[in-house]
């Protein structure tokens, strides 16, 4: 059952990094963040560890997910992330 459980968190970590790399969307890594954050914290409650889980679906899952959302929607509303603005003359002049 251990072996189990071990393999489990070995392909749950290593899929997680690939979905987050299948896609250069940010908010699509959030969302595999926040899965990951909840499917580690199930597997912290399968191996009888439930005051860890708690914790981590709290704070790694919701917390964490709730403050990169609210980062991602202050940077996308930032005029300087707008791609269709004109950089300004000169500053990519320096070096």
């Amino acid at each position: 059952m251990n072996a189990l459980l071990l393999l489990l968190s070995v392909l749950l970590v290593v899929s997680a990094l690939f979905l987050s790399r299948l896609k250069d969307d940010l908010l699509s890594s959030i969302v595999v963040l926040a899965v990951f954050g909840l499917l580690s914290s199930l597997l912290f409650l399968a191996l009888r560890a439930p005051d860890v889980a708690i914790a981590e679906a709290g704070i790694g899952a919701a917390l964490t997910t709730a403050i990169f959302l609210v980062a991602w929607r202050a940077v996308s509303r930032s005029p300087s992330a707008n791609p269709s603005r004109k950089p300004d003359a000169g500053k990519g002049d320096r070096e």
